[in-house]
């Protein structure tokens, strides 16, 4: 398996869910389109890993309802028992970086403030899905054994990349007014 598919498998573990609604919750975390989840789904539902519930809809097709069997519990436990593969970065940004000195500054500074307006923006979203968590009546959910722990990390990480690029940005910013 792929580690889309144990991706997915987390998902549904935490949540029974459609594809669609997989594809929604999975793209803060992966980038992954339809073509490639919905053969995953299928697959891991024909391999045993996932079960589906049929529900009708009146106005569109009827929905599949993925959720995990012992089998995928099992599978998805081994996983997490396993090191985690070294990160892939692949960010236009960083190429962009390294090619610098051939832009104007105009050109410079626009690449940069581009990417602080977006970081920017999803530091927000990052940070009001935060209050919305720890608001909830239940507190913080700062121990693994919270129901939210897994969000509560996640954004938090999401945040604090957020913030971090918005301060190599204003960095390298810096560096550019050198130019003049």
């Amino acid at each position: 398996m792929n580690t889309l598919a144990y991706g997915l498998l987390g998902l549904v573990a935490r949540t029974p869910s459609s594809g669609y609604d997989l594809m929604l919750q999975l793209q803060p975390f992966w980038q992954a389109k339809h073509s490639q989840i919905y053969p995953l789904l299928a697959k891991l539902e024909q391999e045993g890993y996932l079960e589906f519930t049929r529900v009708h809809q009146t106005d569109r097709p009827d929905k599949k309802v993925y959720s995990i069997t012992e089998k995928g519990q099992i599978a998805l436990k081994l996983w997490l028992g396993q090191p985690a593969v070294e990160p892939v970065v692949r960010d236009e940004l960083v190429l962009k970086a390294y090619c610098l000195w051939l832009a104007d500054e105009k050109m410079a500074n626009a690449i940069f403030t581009e990417r602080m307006d977006h970081c920017k923006e999803q530091l927000q979203m990052y940070e009001d899905y935060i209050k919305e968590l720890t608001t909830e009546g239940e507190g913080v959910p700062d121990h693994p054994d919270h129901p939210s722990f897994g969000d509560y990390i996640l954004l938090s990480w999401g945040a604090r990349r957020m913030k971090d690029d918005i301060h190599w940005c204003e960095w390298v910013m810096d560096l550019l007014k050198k130019r003049a």
